[in-house]
């Protein structure tokens, strides 16, 4: 295939975002981890599945960086994850780290690709593969509105016993207790939600979104998601290697929209081949805008954490 995209980090999340993207079809993928065998071994799992699955990605896997030359995208997974009783932010100093040693490689060897950041806490760890980079803004994201998005939508989905596909949902914010859903936004078959549900069910729903990561973490007791968390890059990889040109949540860098400068924060953006081609601006009730405020403090509280480690 003409297009490449290498997935740093095989764990959960890296290897079920290699399986999407090769079962969609979308590219080549390249799996890197530093444990030897195991971006090996699924590699060739996943290849082996591909007669079943017809299709026709190629899949590499390896330990070192050259594999990954000319990728389109890199998305980054690599990271340790959550355990039960930590917080996205317990996780910063030992994933910035991480973060900071796989952009220096990826950079080398696809100077022009779009980084998309997975690892937790993500807004802070998007900082550090910007920073780390040297990439314009526009191909350097976060993978976090979509999940959230996406959380939001099957819950509404369960409440209302209506199907996924009529459910739309809006999440602004940083990835974490502070992200912002809008109800009035979030719709099923463009009725807003508020229409069809209480306030205290909105309120609940609004809740359980906040804590979506967390009530996985507490159930699994040994990991954090991936199912979602993969699906949810590879909507944002396909929208950038197709030049869908989709409106997706992402967390993207803002200079001055929704009145927030230097920092990553979750926005309805537009993707497209050049990664994020326009952050799409809507006006926020007051309430909407302090809570949104609230979350980028919040994220600011993490990039200044950052720069004491450093």
């Amino acid at each position: 295939m003409y297009q490449k995209v290498t997935v740093v980090g095989a764990g959960n999340v890296g290897a079920t975002t290699a399986q999407r993207l090769a079962e969609k079809e979308l590219c080549d993928v390249v799996l890197i981890d530093v444990v030897e065998g195991i971006p090996q071994g699924k590699a060739l799992d996943l290849a082996e599945a591909a007669p079943i699955e017809k299709h026709d990605s190629h899949l590499t896997g390896s330990n070192g960086y050259e594999e990954s030359e000319g990728s389109n995208i890199i998305i980054i997974t690599a990271g340790i994850p959550r355990k039960p009783g930590m917080s996205r932010d317990d996780l910063i100093s030992t994933n910035a780290a991480i973060v900071k040693s796989v952009t220096q490689e990826v950079v080398k060897w696809s100077p022009d690709a779009v980084l998309i950041i997975v690892s937790n806490p993500l807004d802070a760890m998007c900082h550090v593969a910007y920073e780390t980079s040297g990439f314009p803004k526009n191909r350097v994201m976060g993978m976090a509105g979509i999940l959230d998005s996406a959380r939001f939508r099957a819950f509404i989905s369960m409440e209302l016993n209506v199907s996924v596909e009529n459910t739309h949902a809006f999440v602004l914010g940083g990835h974490g207790d502070t992200m912002v859903p809008l109800p009035r936004f979030s719709t099923v078959a463009g009725i807003p939600i508020t229409e069809l549900l209480s306030k205290k069910q909105v309120d609940a729903l609004v809740e359980r979104t906040r804590k979506g990561g967390a009530e996985i973490v507490s159930l699994l007791k040994t990991g954090s998601a991936y199912y979602a968390p993969a699906s949810a890059a590879v909507e944002m990889a396909e929208s950038i290697l197709k030049d869908k040109k989709k409106i997706l949540p992402c967390a993207a860098y803002l200079e001055g929209e929704y009145g927030i400068n230097g920092l990553f924060i979750g926005v309805p953006v537009k993707l497209g081949l050049e990664g994020i081609e326009e952050v799409i601006q809507v006006t926020l009730l007051d309430e909407e805008q302090a809570a949104l405020n609230k979350s980028a403090d919040a994220v600011k509280e993490l990039v200044e954490s950052l720069k004491k480690l450093a």
